[in-house]
């Protein structure tokens, strides 16, 4: 009985489409923006003076952009099984743990001057909660990818298994 509900399940994927890997992709696009708007929240805040105005700033909210596309692009490829995009999801995910020694570290490190006061330009809560807010979006996109590797190889076994069954 066990082997019918296993078939049945993996024949279901012909018509269904993968939400699994795509809601998990969705997620991944929600950690990138709450730590876009922490990182970027900080801006406002004037006594770190100038740090957030760099071309390493630039860089980052236009890679925010593209990664959030990016991502999109890809849980819709991995919702309708195809295999490339669970690819491109995990290079994705290894990204967003480099970022965290792009940005953060580096904010993290940095110190400015108010007067004759000097502190951190990211304090260490701060620097872990968007350090934690990056690792779950790469978490994400890597167990999207996971689950759209997992499916999709199950899916096109299944599909030419069907195959030869017509043409055998």
């Amino acid at each position: 009985m066990e082997a019918d509900e296993k078939y049945t399940r993996i024949d279901r994927m012909r018509y269904t489409k993968n939400k699994l890997s795509a809601s998990l992709a969705y997620l991944a696009i929600l950690f990138d923006v709450i730590y876009f708007i922490n990182i970027y929240a900080s801006d406002i805040n004037y006594e770190v003076g100038t740090y957030y105005y760099q071309l390493r700033m630039g860089v980052s909210i236009v890679y925010n952009l593209l990664f959030m596309l990016a991502v999109f692009l890809c849980s819709e490829g991995v919702k309708s099984y195809k295999k490339n995009y669970s690819y491109f999801l995990i290079a994705i995910g290894a990204i967003q743990v480099v970022r965290i020694f792009l940005l953060p570290l580096k904010a993290s490190q940095a110190d400015y001057v108010v007067g004759e006061v000097t502190a951190k330009v990211m304090g260490k809560a701060q620097f872990t909660l968007v350090s934690a807010y990056l690792i779950a979006s790469a978490a994400c996109c890597v167990i999207s990818a996971v689950v759209g590797l997992i499916k999709c190889s199950e899916l096109h076994a299944h599909e030419k298994a069907l195959k030869e069954q017509s043409n055998g």
